[in-house]
C-alpha cells in the first residue's frame, strides 16, 4: 500500500516554542519505519518546510494518510489538513494520531477523519494498515476510536502496551531532506532519541502520566547505543523522565563511552529531586557529550506553588539540583509555571528566586489545562468557546487575577529576565560569539521572532483578537 505521513504546519505560532524550536517528528519515523517492515511505500512530509500535504495527497494517491498532531493547539489544522486531503483523495483512509488526539479525541471525532490512534501509534497504526489490505474488521484492531455509519466507537484497549524493543528503529531517512532545519536556538541540526516513555508521577497539569497510565518503559541498552550511533552531534533525548532507573542509567552511560559515542551537545529533561539525589549518575554520563544540558520543570519557585501542581517536590530539592549539576559542568536550563490567579507577590517571589539562582536559562510558560487532563475537566465551562490555538501556553483562558492587562505586562516582564531577551544581559553580542559566521544570518531569524515574548502589548493585541474570556471558576 502506499502511505503518506504528515506532520502539518502548526499555523499560528505568535508565541511559545515554534520560533527557537523546531525538531524532527520523531513519532511518525517510528510509524515510517513499522509500515516499511511491513512491505509498504512510505513518504513523510513536513509540511513546516514542504509543499502542502494536499500537494503530495494529489501526487501520490496514498490508500491511507497519517496525520500526526503532537499538541491540542493544533487540532485545527490537523483538521484542515484533512478536510484538504480528502478533497484531492476522497477514498483515503485518514487516521490522526499523537499525544494530543490520544488524550481527547473528541476534537478530532470529524467526518473527514476515519479513524484517531488513542494507543501508541508505533503499535497501533501498523494493525490498522494491516486490517485495512487485508480488508479485516477495523473493529478487532484495539487501541482506536473508529467513524462507523451509526457514530464514533471505540474498539477494545490495547491490554498491554508493547516491549519498546519490538518497535523497530526510527527511519530517519525520510525526513533527511529536511534535516538541516531542525533546531534548537542556535543549534542546527538537532536529531530526537527516545530512550524511555512514560512518567510515574502525577503533576496535575501534565497529560504524559495519564496517557501512559502511570507506566514507565524502556529501550534495552543496546537498542538505545545504536541509535546513538545513528545519530549526529546535536541530540535531544526526548523522554519526559531521564536517569530515572539508575542502574540502568549507569549501563547505558558506561555502553555509549565503551562504544566511543561522544556529542557535541546531549539536552535531557530530568525532575529535581532525581538529579539532586544522584550526583554520580551526572559524572558517569557527562563525558558523553562536549556540552550537556538539563532540561528541568521547575514550575514553581515556592513549596506552595509546587503543592498547587502535585509536584511532589520541593523548592529545596531544585537549589541542590541546580547545585549538583553546576558543580558537574552541566548546563541548567528548565521552566518555570506561571499561574493566571497570581497576585503580584508571586511574580517577584519568582523574578526574586531566578536572580538569586541565576537560571536567566530558564523559560516561562502560561499554567495552561490541557485536554485530557482532570485539571481542564474541572475548568471546561470556564475554557468553553476558546479556540484551540489558545492552548500554546502562552495565552490565557480566563480572565487573570489581575486583570489582562497587568498579567501580560508582568508575564512579559518576566521573560525579559531569560537569555533570549537581546536587550538584556545577553545582548547580541553574547549570541554572536557563539556561532559560526554562516550562522548568524540564522540566529539572527531567530531571536528576532522571539523577542515577542518580551512585549506586553504583543501578548495584549492577541489576546484582543480573540473571543473574550471568562472569569475563573469559583
Amino acid at each position: 500500500m502506499k502511505i503518506l505521513l504528515v506532520r502539518p504546519n502548526p499555523g499560528k505560532e505568535s508565541f511559545g516554542l515554534g520560533p527557537f524550536f523546531r525538531v524532527e517528528p520523531l513519532g511518525l519515523e517510528y510509524l515510517g519505519a513499522a509500515t516499511r517492515r511491513q512491505g509498504h511505500e512510505t513518504v513523510l512530509i513536513d509540511e513546516r518546510f514542504d509543499r502542502s500535504a494536499a500537494h503530495w495527497a494529489r501526487r501520490l494517491r496514498p490508500q491511507v494518510v497519517g496525520i500526526a498532531v503532537p499538541h491540542a493547539l493544533e487540532f485545527d489544522q490537523a483538521l484542515s489538513v484533512a478536510k484538504a486531503v480528502r478533497r484531492e483523495v476522497p477514498d483515503t483512509f485518514i487516521v490522526v494520531g499523537g499525544g494530543a488526539p490520544a488524550c481527547y479525541p473528541p476534537p478530532m471525532e470529524t467526518r473527514e477523519i476515519d479513524a484517531i490512534c488513542v494507543g501508541d501509534g508505533e503499535e497501533v497504526f501498523p494493525a490498522l494498515v494491516s486490517a485495512l489490505e487485508t480488508r479485516r474488521p477495523l473493529t478487532e484492531v484495539p487501541g482506536l476510536r473508529l467513524r462507523t455509519p451509526e457514530g464514533w466507537t471505540s474498539t477494545p484497549e490495547i491490554p498491554e502496551p508493547a516491549d519498546l524493543d519490538q518497535i523497530p528503529l526510527p527511519a530517519r531517512d525520510l525526513v533527511q531532506r529536511y534535516r538541516g532545519n531542525y533546531h534548537c536556538v542556535q543549534l542546527r541540526p538537532v536529531w530526537l532519541i527516545e530512550t524511555a516513555r512514560g512518567c510515574p508521577f502525577r503533576c496535575s497539569f501534565c497529560a504524559v502520566w495519564q496517557l501512559h497510565r502511570r507506566l514507565f518503559r524502556e529501550r534495552s541498552v543496546a537498542s538505545v547505543v545504536e541509535d546513538f550511533a545513528r545519530t549526529g552531534g546535536n541530540v535531544f533525548v526526548v523522554d519526559d523522565l531521564f536517569w530515572n532507573h539508575a542502574d540502568r542509567s549507569f549501563e547505558l552511560a558506561h555502553a555509549l563511552k565503551k562504544r566511543s559515542i561522544r556529542k557535541n551537545w546531549v539536552l535531557v529533561q530530568s525532575r529535581t529531586d532525581l538529579v539532586a539525589r544522584h550526583a554520580e549518575l551526572l559524572e558517569a554520563w557527562r563525558p558523553v557529550a562536549q556540552h550537556f544540558d538539563i532540561f528541568f520543570g521547575f514550575e514553581g519557585a515556592s513549596d506552595r506553588s509546587l503543592k498547587g501542581v502535585d509536584k511532589d517536590s520541593s523548592v529545596s530539592m531544585t537549589v541542590e539540583a541546580i547545585e549538583v549539576a553546576r558543580s558537574k559542568s552541566y548546563g541548567v536550563t528548565g521552566n518555570f509555571l506561571v499561574d493566571p490567579d497570581w497576585g503580584e507577590v508571586e511574580f517577584q517571589e519568582l523574578w526574586d528566586f531566578v536572580a538569586r539562582y541565576r537560571l536567566n536559562r530558564a523559560g516561562y510558560t502560561v499554567l495552561t489545562p490541557l485536554p485530557g487532563t482532570e485539571y481542564y475537566k474541572s475548568l471546561e465551562l470556564v475554557l468553553e468557546g476558546q479556540p484551540w490555538y489558545k492552548y500554546d501556553m502562552s495565552h490565557v483562558l480566563w480572565e487573570p487575577r489581575l486583570g489582562v492587562e497587568r498579567f501580560f505586562e508582568l508575564y512579559a516582564e518576566t521573560w525579559k529576565r531569560s537569555v533570549l531577551n537581546t536587550a538584556g544581559e545577553k545582548s547580541w553580542s553574547y549570541w554572536l560569539k557563539h556561532v559560526k559566521l554562516s550562522e548568524i544570518p540564522f540566529l539572527v531569524r531567530v531571536l528576532r521572532r522571539t523577542q515577542k515574548l518580551m512585549s506586553g502589548s504583543a501578548y495584549l493585541n492577541e489576546h484582543a483578537a480573540g473571543p473574550p474570556v471568562k472569569p475563573p471558576a469559583a
